[in-house]
């Protein structure tokens, strides 16, 4: 019997076919489909001459199946390299295969999310609107075309440190490794939002508390509240909004129902003279 071994052609099939593993994203099994055809090359290959092993195949691969899009990758990396085993004669079962993906899948959607929702797309997201803002076209363009690199990369090397490491990669992940990059990510995330902050948050309130006329000139002197709180904490307003967004955000509160309220309390501060835009 000849052995059946899967080429790098085979994973960079899997790789183009796992871009589109939400195209058909559905209540009932989520992300099954998708999986399953972002792997079908490899069924395909595997089980060319047994057309029975390849139903069972595409069946064992169309179970629940959710995790981080992007993170998706490692976890084709290992099924690759288990159905190459057992189309190869390993007693690897059904069972097995199905849950060593709903074993990964769960730490791996909890890295994926402060990595690339939490810390790189705020990140790319920052650096292009702070381009756009003085009109200049290269802000999209920039976060477009460095976000779908990082995240094309992602996918192309999970994939194949995925299929290379088979199933040591669970033992590396067991090192307290999701941990580290989970916590490290969300404190770089949390840095960052922080300081978008204070950069995009802007609360000015112009309410007049004395208008003073210097002695022997023209000059008036104003003081606003606003001048008062950039002497005593510069920046207090806007991240007072912020903690009170993410307490309301906390109890449960609808996030439209927020952004509403503070549409709202912009449009008639503003009218009052209140706040100034």
């Amino acid at each position: 019997m000849n052995k059946k071994k899967i080429s790098n052609i085979d994973i960079n099939k899997v790789f183009i076919r796992s871009t589109l593993l939400q195209g058909s994203w559905n209540f009932e099994r989520m992300q099954a489909l998708g999986f399953c055809y972002s792997i079908i090359p490899v069924i395909n290959k595997l089980y060319h001459d047994n057309k029975k092993e390849k139903l069972k195949a595409v069946q064992r691969h169309l179970e629940f199946f959710n995790t981080h899009p992007y993170m998706v990758a490692p976890i084709l990396g290992v099924i690759i390299a288990m159905e190459e085993k057992k189309a190869n004669g390993a007693k690897i079962s059904k069972g097995t295969i199905n849950s060593i993906k709903i074993g990964l899948m769960g730490p791996l959607a909890g890295i994926g999310d402060p990595i690339f929702w939490g810390t790189i797309r705020p990140i790319l997201s920052a650096l292009g609107a702070s381009l756009s803002i003085n009109g200049n076209i290269i802000g999209p363009i920039i976060f477009f075309l460095s976000f779908n690199i990082i995240r094309i990369s992602a996918l192309y090397y999970g994939i194949h440190y995925g299929y290379k490491k088979g199933l040591n990669i669970v033992k590396e992940l067991n090192k307290n490794l999701l941990n580290k990059l989970t916590e490290g990510s969300s404190i770089l995330g949390l840095f960052i939002m922080g300081s978008l902050v204070s950069k995009w948050t802007k609360v000015n309130i112009p309410v007049v508390i004395s208008n003073i006329q210097q002695y022997q000139s023209n000059i008036q002197k104003i003081i606003t509240i606003q001048n008062i709180l950039d002497q005593l904490i510069p920046g207090l307003v806007p991240l007072l909004l912020t903690l009170t967004c993410m307490w309301l955000l906390k109890k449960k509160v609808n996030p439209i129902l927020i952004m509403m309220c503070i549409f709202i309390i912009s449009i008639i501060g503003n009218f009052f003279q209140i706040l100034q835009v």
